[in-house]
């Protein structure tokens, strides 16, 4: 490992960085996430470029130079796709995402230690390793991709594919997993509508801005560490569309800090019934109705609307209400805008409260993802 220690910078100079960097970083994720579902869009693939090309420059502007050769050549692999030279796949994605998050800790650790540990020779490889990837070599992209993203990530399983020969599996990671990846384009479409409707209705308040993201994100993560029990388009529609309702319902009863009285609660109760209805006649989404319909039913029976107990409430619905209320706990709302917690306060919060409210299976793999989040510094 080799030592980077920066010229001196003031303290201003970096945390504009980290700032611009992070939200760089998550605007790279939502295209992402849309060049999963149209990945033939030359407006989202000339916004990733974009993105790496900002965040080159302005590492450049600070002579970070350990990072300026693997952000280049992961900007020519960019350029390549923007100009229709090489196709958008979902290991471009990780490769994307991977090498953002070296950027993000390697600017962290400069920030906190006015120092940074990097492998010059693991930059190196990585350099031919992208470079391999050429317009006159289309058969060949996906596993030099692979390549790449193996260096970055080299956690990996190996299985034995149908055939019987050897298939390497890439573990979950929170940023990896934001949408499912193998759809109909019906099924894609649909989603993306979904999702460009939630985005909409997150105007209506103040404090829902990124929810319906963060939540789907989360969710197909910790489904995928349980072995995907779950259908991931079906839990997927389901964090996006869950709480349409809540958008039609007063301002006022939305941004009350007071407790609400027995009318407004059953008023705001009402939003499964609004939400769900929207899917009624969508018969290819009938899991992701029932997943909406119920994530606000507890296993003791005493949730709502149906008063139904743990064994008749569908897992995908277990699930998000785990996640709904944790999101709930980690951000700004009407009624906790002093309380609100850390992801480690709205955990242990969680585990507190789960006995008769969550499924137990569920949140112990809540659990399990989280600690390796939090562990990583994930947010």
């Amino acid at each position: 490992m080799q030592i980077f220690v920066p010229e001196e910078l003031e303290d201003d100079i970096l945390t504009d960085l980290m700032e611009e960097i992070n939200e760089l970083y998550e605007a790279s994720e939502q295209t992402l996430i849309e060049l999963e579902l149209r990945p033939e869009d030359n407006e989202l693939q000339r916004a990733l470029f974009r993105s790496i090309h900002t965040i080159k420059g302005d590492l450049g502007l600070v002579n970070f130079s350990p990072l300026i050769p693997l952000l280049q050549h992961v900007e020519d692999l960019l350029d390549f796709l923007r100009k229709g030279q090489v196709e958008y796949t979902s290991t471009m994605s990780d490769l994307v995402l991977l090498t953002m998050d070296r950027v993000k800790a390697f600017v962290e650790s400069v920030m906190a230690n006015g120092k940074a540990e990097y492998d010059a020779r693991l930059h190196e490889q990585l350099v031919l390793a992208i470079d391999r990837v050429k317009p006159d070599n289309h058969k060949e992209h996906e596993r030099l991709l692979t390549d790449a993203v193996l260096l970055l990530n080299p956690a990996l399983d190996v299985r034995e594919n149908d055939a019987g020969e050897p298939e390497v599996v890439k573990p979950p990671t929170l940023a990896t997993t934001a949408l499912p990846k193998d759809m109909s384009s019906e099924k894609k479409l649909d989603i993306l509508f979904f999702r460009d409707l939630m985005q909409t209705i997150e105007h209506r308040s103040n404090y829902w801005a990124g929810r319906g993201d963060r939540i789907a994100k989360l969710a197909l993560y910790i489904n995928e560490l349980a072995g995907s029990p779950i259908e991931e388009d079906q839990l997927a529609v389901a964090c996006y569309v869950h709480d349409f309702g809540m958008a039609f319902m007063p301002l006022k009863l939305l941004h009350k800090s007071e407790p609400l009285t027995d009318i407004e609660f059953n008023l705001m109760r009402s939003h499964v019934y609004k939400s769900s209805r929207l899917l009624e006649h969508l018969d290819q989404w009938d899991l992701a109705r029932k997943i909406v319909m119920q994530h606000h039913e507890r296993s003791d029976g005493t949730g709502y609307p149906l008063g139904l107990k743990e064994d008749d409430i569908c897992d995908g619905a277990k699930l998000l209400a785990i996640l709904d209320t944790y999101d709930a706990m980690t951000h700004s709302r009407a009624h906790n805008k002093e309380n609100q917690l850390s992801k480690k306060q709205a955990v242990i919060q969680i585990n507190r409260s789960a006995k008769g409210q969550f499924s137990m299976k569920w949140v112990r793999l809540f659990n399990q993802a989280m600690t390796g989040l939090l562990t990583k510094g994930h947010s």
